[in-house]
């Protein structure tokens, strides 16, 4: 089975081409001002320009105002939105584009209800919880408690890495990854060698299986 991959907080064309060569399936783009890895309009049109055919672009947003969004949706061509911060189900759909919804994992209780919560998520990426960030931070959250996960779609995100991610789909049963720390060589610049080696890394995990 094919690991699908997201490289996250891409603030460069050459990175995002670089994520591409790879076989990267989508690339995201931070539209959120407290983070090391937000971009302005133009460094985002910039970034979708580069991207050759078949690479998804999605759009980072937490707790941002439906008119923001909106203005941003006009000026960059995102295929995919991504809310990581404290939006509910009627305000992540009323976009016109395919939704996922980042879950801050504490415990068990916080996946089983995950799927009810937001019934329009087109899927669920589980992240690490922090009492204060939206993502992004490094930290990872207990994968055996997504093997018996059977609701929506979803993507295993936090503290991913190119050592760990092999051993995170085998724990997780994840079909789909998303990474932004861990390939960079500092805040939002990222290392082309260990997005190579975190792609690869992700699909050989499965097929080791």
């Amino acid at each position: 089975m094919t690991i699908r991959t997201k490289i996250c907080g891409i603030t460069r064309p050459e990175d995002a081409l670089a994520a591409a060569d790879a076989g990267a399936d989508a690339i995201g783009l931070v539209f959120y001002a407290k983070s090391k890895r937000a971009v302005n309009i133009a460094q985002a049109q910039a970034v979708a320009a580069a991207l050759p055919p078949f690479v998804s672009v999605v759009a980072l947003f937490v707790n941002e105002t439906a008119d923001t969004i909106r203005d941003i949706l006009r000026q960059v061509p995102i295929d995919v939105i991504q809310f990581h911060g404290d939006e509910d189900d009627a305000f992540c759909r009323q976009f016109d584009r395919p939704y996922l919804k980042a879950v801050r994992v504490r415990g068990a209780e916080d996946i089983q209800t995950a799927s009810a919560r937001f019934p329009h998520a087109r899927a669920i990426l589980f992240d690490a919880y922090h009492p204060e960030e939206y993502g992004g931070t490094g930290l990872q959250f207990d994968w055996h408690l997504l093997r018996e996960y059977r609701g929506k779609p979803w993507v295993l995100a936090g503290g991913l890495t190119p050592e760990n991610v092999a051993a995170a789909v085998n724990t997780s049963g994840a079909a789909a990854v998303d990474v932004s720390g861990g390939v960079e060589s500092s805040g939002g610049i990222k290392d082309h060698a260990k997005i190579r080696a975190f792609v690869a890394a992700a699909s050989a995990g499965r097929a080791a299986e």
